[in-house]
């Protein structure tokens, strides 16, 4: 037999010896390690963090949710409120509305959004922070700033007959520090929030 066939041969059944090893190691050993260790030490994260409310799902405290008024795109004023959403909220459709900085139309949408959740929350335009007025890269942030959670205080108070004390309270509780100490910035988990004023109201 020729050479170069036997050599042929030899190359392709070598080669499709470590197709298939690789093929195991890397297509059903891997995963099933990787998800085996994802449960066992990490089971809520591994499991999308969700949040349940007397044993049922009501979200995941790592995707930002809508709190408007039932039926309508008008924001409940009992509720926190989260980032703008250029997407609604939908997990399927993630991403930023794609405009410049300098682009006319997302300077004017930024106007627009500034006045509106002043009048919403009773505070001067000036104190209305850039994450209440501009949506994040994914659309579904879960978080807002501390200083956002702040403004809107006065209304969730008077919304739920509850007092401005107690709810700057339920802020505080609530509000992450820096991650490792020097990353990020303070924030305040909606979800999470939202749930504890529920809670709060009810008493």
């Amino acid at each position: 037999m020729n050479t170069s066939v036997v050599n042929n041969a030899r190359m392709l059944w070598a080669s499709l010896r470590m197709l298939l090893v690789l093929t195991v190691v890397t297509g059903i050993v891997y995963p099933l390690v990787v998800t085996g260790i994802g449960q066992l030490a990490f089971n809520d994260k591994a499991n999308g963090s969700m949040v349940k409310v007397d044993g049922k799902e009501v979200g995941s405290s790592l995707i930002g949710q809508s709190w408007n008024l039932p039926g309508t795109d008008k924001p409940d004023p009992k509720w926190f409120q989260g980032r703008p959403s250029n997407s609604g909220y939908d997990p399927l459709t993630t991403g930023s509305s794609q405009l410049g900085a300098s682009d006319p139309t997302l300077v004017k949408n930024i106007e627009a959004a500034k006045k509106q959740v002043a009048e919403f929350n009773g505070v001067p335009e000036s104190e209305v922070p850039k994450d209440a007025v501009t949506g994040s890269a994914s659309a579904i942030d879960p978080d807002i700033s501390k200083e956002y959670a702040e403004i809107q205080v006065k209304r969730v108070a008077e919304a739920n007959g509850l007092t401005a004390a107690q709810v700057e309270k339920l802020v505080k509780d609530h509000t992450q520090g820096r991650t490792l100490g020097f990353l990020d910035q303070p924030r305040v988990n909606v979800l999470e929030l939202n749930i504890a004023l529920k809670e709060l109201a009810k008493n």
